[in-house]
């Protein structure tokens, strides 16, 4: 999370804008609350260019829970999915439970290396809606282009979502647990067009329905107040740095440094992602040998360079430059990554 937007929540924590009380004990029923979430639903329409025609909507149980949600509610007939990592496949294994799914185009055989391109997708005839992930942490990919289809589009951003400007009116939903670039975990934002939400099943338990978090500002139950709070002051640090063209451009910087210090060392980093598919949030890279990629994540860790492990499916490395992580942050390592090999 940002710096500055940790120090204003500790500077705010025992008095919640005058209230006396701290964010986590006002009433989610109270004027101060509501307040609040209005304005973060405001931030995140200016943020996004959120056209009118869309609901925004805070929803807990994380992308899991998502993963058979948006089943639940639009699979009708058959749902396509574009399988291009873990979290795609798991969604598409969870949506099975509600009926048909198959896939558009997968890059699996390929041990999810690439983003498939557009002459290999197939949709089938009487789809429900095509769905798919923008960013693969693990594997290290990221759609730079997003795909357009004549059935609605679903889209887990979860893991870059607000790290770079999106066109909305491409989409019908888009859920994004916000954990990585937006708040601590424990809410989910959805941004569903209404024609689609007019479409949903209503034969689902209360909680199970996306209507029932418009037509009840999302406060039918207790809202994760906290976590939408601090989701406030994270858009509005955005905006006060330029919005999300501007940290596109830093996103963009930060990545060139690290996959330049890839591509320039003679093999010894291998990058996993095929180049016009890497990820700018999650740069992935394998050394020669496993006691090498042992001992390069312990000696990054004596350089207070924490959390470069790969994760455990795909093993190797990860750095993972959120939002908040700065360019600095990237030559550091790009810099360890140099020393390292050297001394090979």
């Amino acid at each position: 999370m940002p710096l500055d937007v940790l120090k204003q929540v500790q500077e705010e924590f025992l008095d919640f804008h005058h209230t006396g009380m701290s964010i986590v004990e006002i009433s989610h029923r109270s004027a101060a609350y509501q307040e609040m979430q209005d304005d973060t639903v405001r931030i995140l329409r200016k943020l996004l260019l959120i056209p009118e025609e869309y609901h925004i909507i805070f929803m807990q149980g994380g992308g899991s829970l998502q993963f058979a949600m948006h089943a639940a509610n639009f699979l009708h007939h058959c749902g396509g999915y574009l399988n291009t990592g873990v979290w795609s496949d798991k969604a598409m294994k969870a949506a099975s439970f509600y009926g048909d799914t198959y896939e558009v185009a997968s890059s699996k055989e390929d041990h999810f290396a690439y983003i498939p391109k557009a002459d290999s997708f197939q949709v089938r005839e009487g789809s429900d809606y095509v769905y798919m992930t923008s960013n693969n942490t693990i594997h290290g990919t990221e759609w730079h282009d997003f795909p357009s289809f004549d059935v609605p589009l679903i889209c887990d951003m979860s893991s870059d979502f607000l790290s770079r400007p999106v066109d909305v009116k491409n989409f019908d939903f888009i859920y994004a647990g916000v954990q990585k670039n937006v708040g601590p975990a424990g809410v989910v934002i959805g941004i569903i067009k209404d024609s689609l939400l007019k479409k949903s099943n209503t034969r689902l338990p209360l909680m199970l329905q996306y209507k029932t978090y418009v037509d009840h500002d999302s406060t039918y139950n207790t809202p994760p107040v906290f976590n939408i709070y601090f989701v406030n002051k994270v858009c509005h640090w955005l905006d006060e740095r330029g919005g999300l063209a501007a940290m596109l451009e830093t996103n963009k910087e930060k990545a060139a440094i690290l996959y330049d210090a890839i591509d320039r060392s003679d093999g010894f980093y291998r990058g996993h992602a095929k180049k016009d598919s890497r990820s700018l949030m999650n740069v992935t890279f394998n050394l020669p040998t496993v006691e090498l990629e042992k001992k390069f994540v312990a000696e990054a860790a004596g350089h207070d360079l924490i959390g470069v492990k790969g994760h455990r499916s795909l093993g190797g490395c990860r750095a993972s430059i959120y939002n908040a992580v700065p360019v600095e942050g990237c030559s550091v390592l790009a810099e360890f990554m140099e020393e390292f090999r050297k001394k090979q």
